[in-house]
């Protein structure tokens, strides 16, 4: 069942790495992994949090940060103990790889983190911020998805890796979010 799994995920690397693109997205998908594109989005959270709920919009930021934290660092754990290869790293698979970084990183393959950093942020900030944005706060799961994809296409993970990722990240935003929720809550300060 494992090698049938993997056969796939390889499969689908090879249709979105290597068939489903165009000129276009070869410069978008690059570019959508930098952090300098998400983070003035991070930063304008920061600011309205922060502007909008006082100390309690503080604590959201830690919180925030905390998140991002432990999902990095989980991931990180779980590349090296899994020791998934990069398809970029790969002697075989690279061969028919299409990397469009300067940078192959030598750090293992699942999960990504970039995946399970989106994912996490994104399901913190939805449980966080959904009174107050509404329907728009899924649009923070399609930044995530976004970023994750991006990951795929330009050759640094196989879709297994973010899809690892995205599940890891969206559990410890669950928790993270959850607990600030009950414990702690978004509400506007009152202005005398």
């Amino acid at each position: 069942m494992l090698d049938s799994l993997l056969r796939g995920d390889l499969r689908l690397f090879f249709h979105i790495n290597g068939q489903w693109h165009n000129a276009l997205l070869d410069v978008i998908m690059p570019i959508l992994r930098e952090p300098y594109i998400w983070a003035p989005l991070y930063l304008f959270l920061a600011l309205f949090v922060t502007i909008n709920f006082g100390w309690r919009g503080f604590f959201w930021i830690v919180f925030f940060l905390i998140t991002f934290g432990i999902s990095d660092q989980l991931s990180l754990f779980l590349k090296d103990y899994f020791g998934r290869i990069r398809p970029c790293r790969d002697p075989v698979v690279s061969h028919y790889t299409r990397v469009l970084v300067v940078y192959c990183p030598m750090s293992g393959s699942f999960t990504s983190n970039h995946a399970a950093n989106h994912f996490a942020l994104a399901t913190f900030c939805f449980l966080t911020l959904k009174s107050f944005f509404g329907r728009y706060t899924l649009l923070f799961y399609l930044w995530a998805a976004a970023i994750a994809y991006a990951q795929v296409y330009v050759g640094v993970h196989y879709p297994l890796d973010v899809t690892g990722g995205a599940v890891l990240g969206s559990l410890i935003g669950l928790l993270s979010g959850s607990f600030f929720s009950r414990r702690i809550r978004l509400e506007p300060e009152l202005k005398t």
